[in-house]
């Protein structure tokens, strides 16, 4: 992963300058529609669309702080910012309610208020991202390109302070360029019971938060070029029972210069099916990355445990440094790693700290891995050790690449199936995202398949 880390900036500066294009241009009302105003009527505790108006941006607006929007089936042509703190903007069927980008506004949802709340709709077809919570508000920062991640100096967590308090659920995001959901400086969040496929980043990114206090829990990503991705946010973040199959990879761990807050640290990845993260025909990765479960970049004291992680051509885990950041204490046990081109990877200079052990592995590289039977005290010897970013390995023990084959456009991915709503969305008062993510228990997600 770190060999291609130089293409990898150039391809997130291109993008940041694409969303920072859109980003001011975006926030067009809905194609055709008509809009009463959101001076025309005073704050309401419910505001429903198409009943009380026909824009959901208008909607967002009208409503009251703690209110709830509710929207009917149908195709929404409109950007729309939530600004508003602990709004719910609830669809009334996940799959028939649609924010459709049509491939030309940015981004389809944008929350920077305070403990709001996106559930049970669709967002599609953005140049950008389909649902973002961040805390970047300051109009010159959104012109500079600075509003998530690239083509920016890291931002000044001081300014622009990160958002307390998001919640997505029962969201379907596919066919946006960049990120299905999105959370950048933004803390105390869930995202769960939700779907992402068809993205050229990610189908779900946390970047840029320490203390994080986010959970991410039982979504579904499948046919992005990664899955799951996190970058630069650390502490009190739970990945937890996700399924990450067939996209180019599974899920990454990584630290970089392009966020603030770096290194990534103490992430904890429990209870996830991993699986067969092999996918050609999914936009392609720009860091080149193909079928791997799991890799971290320069990742520290992450926790990997209790997950599923088969199928992957390449790497069920690799663990690697990329520049200034070596990959460091981070702790792979009780998973079940089987079936990958090799197992477990540790593509590093030294040891640092890191150990495996009670890994259901087969394969691995180098073939004597630091172990500890508790993983409580670090790698056993200072040895160094040879990278080894061959992965796959002959019947010799050469190393053998695998070649990631081409990709496609993210706006040729197959739409996914229907989605399970949220139950009764119509009748079940709102809940703002205030005091998340709650008690968080990592032991209660079991390896899958397991009794």
């Amino acid at each position: 992963m770190s060999r291609a880390s130089r293409v990898a900036r150039v391809a997130r500066a291109f993008r940041g300058l694409l969303v920072a294009a859109f980003l001011l241009t975006g926030a067009t009302g809905c194609a055709g529609s008509s809009s009463q105003g959101s001076g025309g009527a005073a704050s309401a505790p419910v505001v429903r669309v198409p009943q009380d108006t026909n824009s959901l941006q208008d909607a967002v607006d009208r409503v009251r702080e703690g209110g709830l929007v509710l929207v009917a089936p149908g195709v929404y042509q409109e950007s729309v910012t939530v600004s508003k703190a602990r709004v719910v903007l609830r669809g009334l069927d996940r799959s028939r309610v649609v924010v459709d980008g049509e491939f030309e506004r940015a981004n389809g949802i944008t929350v920077t208020g305070a403990g709001s709340v996106v559930e049970n709709l669709t967002v599609r077809n953005h140049l950008a991202n389909g649902l973002l919570f961040t805390g970047v508000t300051d109009p010159d920062a959104l012109e500079a390109g600075r509003a998530g991640g690239s083509a920016y100096d890291p931002l000044d967590t001081v300014k622009f302070p990160p958002l307390k308090g998001f919640r997505a659920s029962y969201v379907t995001a596919y066919n946006n360029a960049l990120y299905g959901i999105y959370a950048f400086d933004a803390r105390n969040g869930v995202i769960e019971r939700s779907y992402a496929s068809g993205h050229a980043d990610s189908g779900i990114y946390v970047g840029q938060c320490r203390p994080c206090d986010t959970v991410v829990r039982h979504n579904t990503v499948e046919r992005n070029a990664v899955g799951l991705e996190v970058t630069n946010a650390s502490e009190r973040l739970y990945l937890l029972g996700n399924r990450a199959s067939r996209n180019r990879v599974g899920l990454t761990l990584n630290s970089n210069d392009l966020e603030a807050l770096g290194p990534q640290h103490g992430a904890v990845v429990a209870g996830n099916t991993l699986t067969d993260n092999n996918d050609a025909a999914g936009p392609e990765q720009a860091d080149g990355g193909f079928g791997i479960g799991v890799g971290t970049g320069g990742g520290r004291a992450n926790v990997l445990e209790r997950n599923l992680i088969s199928g992957n051509k390449a790497a069920g885990v690799l663990l690697s440094d990329v520049q200034g950041y070596p990959a460091r204490a981070n702790t792979v046990r009780a998973n079940r790693v089987t079936g990958n081109g090799t197992d477990l990877v540790l593509a590093t200079g030294t040891p640092a700290g890191n150990c495996f052990t009670d890994n259901a592995e087969s394969r691995t590289s180098p073939a004597r891995l630091p172990r500890e039977a508790r993983c409580a005290k670090g790698a056993r010897g200072a040895a160094r050790t040879e990278p080894d970013t061959g992965l796959v390995r002959d019947p010799l023990g050469h190393p053998t690449p695998v070649q990631p084959p081409p990709g496609i456009s993210f706006q040729d991915v197959q739409a996914p199936p229907s989605q399970q709503s949220m139950p009764a969305a119509d009748t079940t008062p709102a809940r703002p995202a205030v005091g998340l993510p709650g008690k968080v228990t990592p032991g209660d997600f079991l390896l899958p398949g397991a009794p």
